[in-house]
This record gives C-alpha cells, sequence and structure tokens, in this order.
C-alpha cells in the first residue's frame, strides 16, 4: 500500500536516519534520494507450476482414480458401521487409551479402526442412515476426473445428496423421538437429527414434522423447480367418419402423403383433438401407407368423409423489422387527436425481426452424390463426430427473470404524454392528424402525421421542447420513418423492461434460425427478437462509454455462439487488454478458443502477442485462400460443403474450416501502445477475411478517429452504439446523430445497410457466464485449443538467422529449394503441404533457404521473394553448397 505523502523534514522526523521508506516513495524526493534497492526476485527454477500440474492428464487420472476409491470405501464403512455399529462404539471410544493392535483386532468393521471411527462421526454423530448418500459424492467427483466426463451433473447432485443426508436424519430423528428410542435409534438418525428435533420439539411442540415437510418443499421449488412439472393431459379425438357407400361392417382405409418427414413439423402432424366444434376428422400424416381395418358400427347417421386440405410449407421469408404482426390496435380517446396504440396486447416472443432483407445468395445443401463411391462407402464427413459425445448448454444455466417481463405503461402514461406533445407542437402552430404508440421494452415510439404543410424541419427542432414538456432525457426524433410516411418520437419508458437472455435463446425464431452465426442483439422498439448473422455482416464495429453495456453485449454476443454451434464449426480469438471481461471463458479453451502455438493463455492481453496473433490470422487467412483456389471454390460454405461430400483429398492439406471470430474488447489501448502494428493486420483482415470464414468483432470505449480510423471504418459496415457522451462520437461511429440520446443501461443503435434501428441489449449476469463455461468446460474437448499458424516477428527472424548452419543442412533442402524455384513461392505452407512436413521442419528449411540466398529475408504475413529464377542457376548453387 502507497504511503501518505510528507515532505522531507517529515520524514527525517519520523524515520531515524539510516532507514529509507519502502513502498512508492514521495514524487518530490527523487531529487534528493536514490530510489530504494528493490528486493531480489526468486528464481523461477524452483518455482512449482501448480496450472501445469493442474492440466495434467496423469494427475487428473491419479486423483479421479483416488476420490472414487474413497467414495467406496466410505459407503463399505458406513453400511458395515450400520451392521456392527454397537459393538465398534466402545472400540472406538477406548482407541486412545488401549494398544493399537488390540483395538484393530476388536473391530468388526470390514475397515478397521479407521472406517469405524470414520463412520462413528458420519453415522452416530452427524447424520444416522443419512450419510450413506455422501460417499456418492468424491465418486462422482473422481469419475468426472478419471473419464473426463459426468455421470451425472456434479454440482446438482451435491446439493441434492448433502440435503438428503440432511433431511432424511431430521425425519428419522422425528420418528426416533415420537418411539422415544433415543438410546438404540442415534445410529439410525445421527446427533444432528436428534437435537434439532428436540429443540423443535420445545419450541413447537410436534409440529416440528410440518417444519421437517416445509424444507422438502422448498428444495423441491428451487432445486426440481416443481412450477414446470405438467400434469398430462388426456383427450378423447372424434372418430372418423365415413361415407354411407362404404362397407359398414369393415372398411380398409389406404392413404398415401408426398411429404416427408422433414417437411411435417409437429405441429401439423395431428388435428387439434381439443377442439370440439370442428367436424373435420383427424388423420395423422405419415410418411408410409396406412392399412387399418377400422369397424364402422358406432355412428347411425354417417355423414360424408371430406379430406383436410393438406397445406405445402410456406418457404421461409426474411422481413424487415416492423410493427408487430399479430398486434391488435387500440384506441384511447381524449382531447384532440385519437392515440392509437399498436401493440398493446402483442406477444412477445412471437413476432421476428431478422437483421437483414430476403437473401438471395444461393445455398449449398449437401446431398448424396450418385457417383461417389467414398460417400457410398463412408457416408457424409461430420465434423462433429470429432468430440461425439458433447452436449450443448441447457437453457437452464440462464436465469429467468418473469417479473420483469414486460414494461409497464398505462394508458394513462400514454395519454398524458400524447396530450403532452399534440400541445407543445399546437404552441408552435404544428398540427397533426393522428398518433400511433409502439411500446417497446425501453422507450414507446409514438408516431404522427403532421397537417398538410407543415415541414418536417420544423418538428426536428422541437426535441429540447418536447423533452422539456415531458420531463423525459433521451428523447429522440426520426423524420422521417423510412417507407412508413410518419414521423417518430421516441419517449424512454419510466419503468422500462429488462429482456433477459433466456427470453431470447428460449424463442422459436433463434431455435430455428439458419444462419450460419446467428447472435441476438435485442428487441426493438415493437417487441420483435432481432437476430443477425455475423457472416452477412461480415464484420461489427461496438462502441459506448463506460458502464453503457458495451462488456454485457460482448458477453451475449458470445454466449449466442456457444449455444448455436458445435466446437468444430467454431473457434474464438479473444483479445481483453483490460484483462478481467473475458476472463471467465478461460473454461472454454480446450472447446472453443483459438490460440498461438506457444501461447500460455488462451485469452490474449498483451499488446506484443496481440500483435503476432493479428499477423497469425493474416498468416491463417492466406493459407485458406490457397486451399479454396485449389478446390476451385470461392467461399467457405461452398469449400465446406465439397469436403463433407468428400471431393476434396485430405493429403493435399484439405481440412474442415471453421469459423473465427476475434473478438477485441478495447481497441483504444491497443491504437495507442502499438499503432500502425494493430491497424494494419485490422484494416487487411477486415477487408479480405469475410470469404474464408473470419469475422471480427472490434469494441471501444472511445469512439475518436485517433482510434476508429478511417482505413478500419470503411470496412465495418456493420455499426452498434450504445450511449456516448457526445454527438461528435455519435458521428464518428454511426455517421450521424442519435447516440448521445440513448438512455443507457444496454439502450443501442445498430447501423446496418444505411438503416438505423434502436434495440434494447439483453442482460446476461456474470454467474450466468460462470455456469455455462463451467458445463461446456466440464465437458470432453480436444487435447489442447484451436492453433493458429506460428508467426516469428522481425526481430526473431533477424536472430535466428545467425544461427543457421549450411553445413549441416536438412536431408530435404535440395528438394525444397527446387519446389520453391518451379513455384516461385517462398512459402512455409508450401513447403509443408508439398513435402508432407510440419511446421517447425518447413520454418527450419525456409531459414536455411534464406541463408542460401534461394528465398528472401521474412516480410510479415506476405509470401518471401525468390531469388533464383530457374533451375539451371539453382543447380549451380547447390553444387557450390
Amino acid at each position: 500500500m502507497a504511503q501518505p505523502t510528507t515532505s522531507p523534514r517529515q520524514n527525517t522526523l519520523r524515520q531515524p536516519a539510516t532507514e529509507r521508506p519502502r513502498g512508492n516513495s514521495p514524487r518530490t524526493n527523487r531529487d534528493t534520494q536514490s530510489p530504494p534497492p528493490r528486493a531480489p526476485k526468486p528464481s523461477s527454477d524452483w518455482a512449482i507450476n501448480f496450472n501445469r500440474i493442474r492440466s495434467d492428464q496423469r494427475s487428473s487420472l491419479i486423483l479421479g482414480v483416488l476420490f472414487m476409491g474413497l467414495g467406496v470405501g466410505l459407503l463399505i464403512a458406513f453400511v458395515s458401521y450400520l451392521l456392527h455399529g454397537p459393538a465398534d462404539q466402545s472400540v472406538v471410544g477406548a482407541a486412545l487409551t488401549e494398544p493399537l493392535a488390540e483395538s484393530g483386532t476388536e473391530t468388526r468393521n470390514l475397515l478397521g479402526l479407521v472406517g469405524a471411527s470414520v463412520a462413528h462421526v458420519f453415522v452416530f454423530r452427524w447424520f444416522g442412515v443419512g450419510a450413506l448418500a455422501l460417499p456418492f459424492i468424491p465418486f462422482l467427483a473422481g469419475y468426472k476426473l478419471t473419464l473426463q466426463r459426468e455421470l451425472l451433473p456434479l454440482n446438482r447432485t451435491t446439493m441434492g445428496l448433502i440435503f438428503t443426508a440432511v433431511w432424511t436424519s431430521l425425519l428419522l430423528g422425528y420418528i426416533v423421538l415420537v418411539t422415544d428410542s433415543a438410546e438404540t435409534g442415534s445410529v439410525w438418525c445421527g446427533g444432528i437429527g436428534y437435537e434439532i428435533n428436540v429443540a423443535l420439539h420445545s419450541l413447537f411442540g410436534w409440529g416440528n414434522l410440518a417444519i421437517i415437510l416445509f424444507l422438502l418443499f422448498i428444495f423441491l421449488v428451487y432445486f426440481a423447480d416443481i412450477r414446470s412439472w405438467k400434469l398430462p393431459k388426456f383427450s378423447v379425438a372424434k372418430r372418423p367418419r365415413f361415407s354411407p357407400e362404404a362397407d359398414s361392417t369393415l372398411q380398409t382405409y389406404d392413404e398415401t402423403y408426398d411429404e416427408t418427414e422433414e417437411d411435417v413439423t409437429p405441429a401439423d402432424r395431428y388435428a387439434d383433438p381439443e377442439d370440439e366444434d370442428d367436424d373435420t376428422p383427424i388423420v395423422p400424416r405419415t410418411t408410409a401407407p396406412i392399412n387399418q381395418f377400422i369397424r364402422h358400427d358406432v355412428d347411425p347417421e354417417p355423414e360424408p368423409f371430406v379430406e383436410p386440405p393438406v397445406s405445402e410449407p410456406e418457404p421461409p421469408v426474411t422481413v424487415y423489422p416492423g410493427p408487430t404482426p399479430n398486434a391488435v390496435p387500440t384506441a384511447v380517446k381524449s382531447n384532440g387527436v385519437t392515440l392509437t396504440i399498436k401493440n398493446r396486447d402483442a406477444d412477445d416472443d412471437v413476432a421476428v425481426a431478422p437483421a437483414e432483407p430476403v437473401d438471395v445468395t444461393p445455398t449449398f445443401d449437401v446431398d448424396l452424390p450418385d457417383d461417389n463411391d467414398l460417400v457410398a462407402q463412408h457416408g457424409l464427413y461430420d465434423s462433429t463426430l470429432d468430440l461425439p459425445q458433447y452436449q450443448p448448454p441447457t437453457t437452464d444455466l440462464l436465469t429467468d427473470y418473469q417479473n420483469n417481463r414486460k414494461a409497464q405503461v398505462s394508458d394513462d402514461e400514454l395519454t398524458a404524454n400524447k396530450e403532452k406533445i399534440e400541445t407543445t407542437l399546437r404552441n408552435f402552430g404544428i398540427e397533426i392528424d393522428s398518433i400511433q404508440a409502439s411500446i417497446g421494452p425501453t422507450v414507446t415510439l409514438y408516431e404522427i402525421i403532421p397537417a398538410k404543410g407543415v415541414r418536417i424541419s420544423k418538428i426536428k427542432g422541437l426535441v429540447d421542447d418536447i423533452a422539456l414538456s415531458l420531463s423525459a432525457l433521451g428523447i429522440r426524433i426520426i423524420a422521417p420513418m423510412p417507407g412508413m410516411g410518419t414521423i417518430g418520437i421516441e419517449v424512454p419508458n419510466k419503468n422500462r423492461e429488462m429482456v433477459s437472455m433466456r427470453s431470447v435463446i428460449t424463442s422459436d425464431v433463434f431455435a430455428n434460425s439458419k444462419f450460419d452465426l446467428p447472435v441476438v442483439l435485442g428487441k426493438t422498439i415493437s417487441n420483435e427478437i432481432f437476430i443477425a448473422d455475423l457472416a452477412k455482416m461480415p464484420h461489427l464495429l461496438m462502441a459506448g462509454a463506460t458502464g453503457q453495456g458495451k462488456s454485457v453485449g460482448l458477453n451475449v454476443l458470445l454466449t449466442s455462439l456457444i449455444y448455436k454451434k458445435h466446437p468444430s464449426q467454431l473457434k474464438l480469438v479473444l483479445v481483453d487488454p483490460k484483462k478481467v471481461e473475458l476472463t471467465l471463458f478461460n473454461k472454454l479453451e480446450r472447446h472453443f478458443l483459438a490460440k498461438l502455438p506457444d501461447a500460455d493463455e488462451p485469452i490474449i492481453t498483451d499488446t506484443k502477442k496481440v500483435v503476432n496473433t493479428l499477423n497469425s490470422l493474416c498468416i491463417e487467412m492466406d493459407n485458406r485462400y490457397n486451399l479454396l483456389k485449389d478446390a476451385g471454390c470461392r467461399n467457405l460454405k461452398e469449400y465446406n460443403a465439397k469436403f463433407v461430400k468428400r471431393q476434396l483429398n485430405p493429403e493435399k492439406g484439405h481440412k474442415y474450416l471453421p469459423y473465427i471470430v476475434l473478438i477485441i474488447d478495447e481497441l483504444a489501448d491497443l491504437m495507442m501502445t502499438a499503432g500502425k502494428e494493430v491497424e494494419q493486420p485490422i484494416a487487411r483482415l477486415a477487408q479480405l477475411a469475410r470469404a474464408i470464414g473470419i469475422h471480427l468483432v472490434v469494441a471501444t470505449q472511445r469512439p475518436s478517429v485517433n482510434v476508429i480510423t478511417g482505413l478500419i471504418k470503411a470496412n465495418f459496415p456493420a455499426r452498434l452504439s450504445f450511449k456516448v457522451t457526445s454527438k461528435i462520437d455519435s458521428r464518428t461511429i454511426l455517421d450521424t446523430g442519435g447516440a448521445e440520446q440513448l438512455v443507457g443501461m444496454g439502450d443501442m443503435l445498430l447501423s446496418s445497410n444505411s438503416d438505423l434501428i434502436r434495440l434494447q441489449c439483453p442482460f446476461v449476469d456474470t454467474n450466468e457466464i460462470e455456469d455455462l463455461c463451467d458445463f461446456v468446460g466440464g465437458q470432453r474437448g480436444y487435447e489442447d485449443a484451436y492453433h493458429l499458424p506460428e508467426f516469428v516477428g522481425d526481430d526473431g527472424g533477424q536472430s535466428e538467422e545467425k544461427d543457421v548452419d549450411l553445413d549441416n543442412r536438412d536431408p530435404m533442402f535440395d528438394e525444397a529449394a527446387r519446389l520453391i524455384v518451379i513455384h516461385q513461392q517462398g512459402s512455409t505452407s508450401l513447403i509443408q503441404r508439398k513435402l508432407k512436413l510440419g511446421y517447425n521442419r518447413a520454418g527450419r528449411l525456409i531459414d536455411q533457404l534464406e541463408a542460401a540466398r534461394i528465398v528472401g529475408p521474412f516480410e510479415g504475413s506476405k509470401a518471401r521473394d525468390v531469388l533464383v529464377n530457374d533451375l539451371q542457376t539453382l543447380e549451380e548453387i547447390l553444387k557450390q553448397l
């Protein structure tokens, strides 16, 4: 801790002359006193690397077997004590006074004196029979450490077993107290159950049984969530009626549908059995013909059978965000213009607004080719088989905030705001024809239609006057609204809605989304869930002042991707200069994260490592483009479709390529420390990386022109802004004003394809992220994180050049030199693919070729120049060597 700043005179009075102040000395004494010598740091040679021991699989195996053995031993000891407990109690009590050999021989417990002593504590003194539930806890923990998967959810099972032990002890203690058998029954209930029941009996009499049962009820409410239990509903379906011409005794009923199983949804498969007013017969749809013999002796007056029409599934249509389709407009009458409420009775989770218009990009469906022998023998390639036992996270990991489901905006508040807006406009000579209100989670949108002859610019200049009359903060006027023919006035709600992450993850639009990289961005003003495709953006630039929801927005984006994608289909590169925002995702290292081969931590925090990682991604981009070039594909989707159909040869370097998403939490800090070293690779990735599946999400607190330069800004068409401090910052990030008028706490504006949409970002808490990462990280993953190509900077290349010995060349030096000269490309990846070598050996060959003046020096992510033009010149150089 730093000492308070004092004058030199005060220091001389308080301390002897031979001592110097330690810690942070005052800055005023630096001219008169030399800095104190620092204590030497302990040598790192003797330091114990606990992280390496913890990640060692051998340590996990040893601890796992130890815990499993401990659980089995405890169970045997407890059961044996229940059988021979009274005989062992005297032995355990005299174990400290008698010789150990005599006590051990008299013990009847199967695990000897130690087993009897431990069981005496857990069974006799504590839990009684309920202690039998406790040995399963170390057994399940050991099973998880040994086999790297959970037999049962460890956290929930541990809580359940502990509660079972305590509650069983309480219940048996009540029975022992009622039967007045304390001397013989204390082994069954334990000391805890008996003593607590004695205390409760003295307070409540025999009513303590109600308290014990109420504890069980509380546990079931919070642990098992009994509210979600549903009783089965039984309904009787109406019998189908047949024509009179049919046989009255026996009839064969055949129907064949042309629909496939994929085209029929569960909701369409059967008619509604509870619709008693509908006389349409219920006919099950199936993919195979139905041959049924049905008795027809029930209805005395048969009616003609009418086959229900089979509705063809409509193609999915992507729509722009707009008013809720199923909203029922309601009108509130007051003095003056009638106020129409558009979405008072709308369903929040039904209306959906995807982020983009209709996509006309051709899809590449993976169909089984008839002439492909490999597919006929082995089937289509499935990347998810790398982790066949991976289970996607469940929605139970997210918190359900049911109390804050809808924004509470009363009709009186709507009417009052409408009258204030009308009065303010009339005071300045502006008449309006109608007003419509759309209630959103954060703001309410009032759409007005001005009278004829009113200039729009006159209304736009009344922002402050309307805000003054409404006593509201963050009034925003949209004049005119695109494609609506109205003028919008956004007024913040007094009681705003908190959009939970669980409500959007469990929605049908997210579950049925067919986007390549679907991300939830929030809810619109019309309460529509807004989902965007990060692969179509293709990059996202985020900005916002401190504390306005930028970090929560990044967590929401990551949570959406983790819920929707398999670890083999997505890799994340996380850059966190602040070192505290993204550290929760460390547990996903062996599933979703990507890093450099020599990196110690999967989350990049050091500026120098950030530069190396960005350049490594540029190398990965170039390597992927070479693979696409060899495969004759234009983008990653076509390439993976070909690889799934086994039309690409893995022996030639082809492999299934996952999407890579680079997330940078604070760009301003990187631009201050690295500058051009960070700007150039980010701009290069933003320009070229879309087609090969590398996408960027960059966030910053300070959207100034020094941070968001023109080179970066030009390649980020999708921009997201939370509340900023000034209109200049809003224009920098969005090219327009409005972000400075937001109300904060997740209120944001999305600019995409020249459209500006106001959204309320969902909220995800730190506890939810921890539970999600624990669930995914607790499953079996890859051996290590996804390795990016190794990148060696300019300093590293120069220092290694001196160590190259041409007298000790690699055996494949000549072949590599001929390969480089023939292709005229000095690339390490070329040597890897053609000669089937590892990266380290290929790198040593490149260094030897550089020392022999066959290729040029290292130039970052670009390929080296080839200094030899033909094979004849090369052969002369090889003879001289």
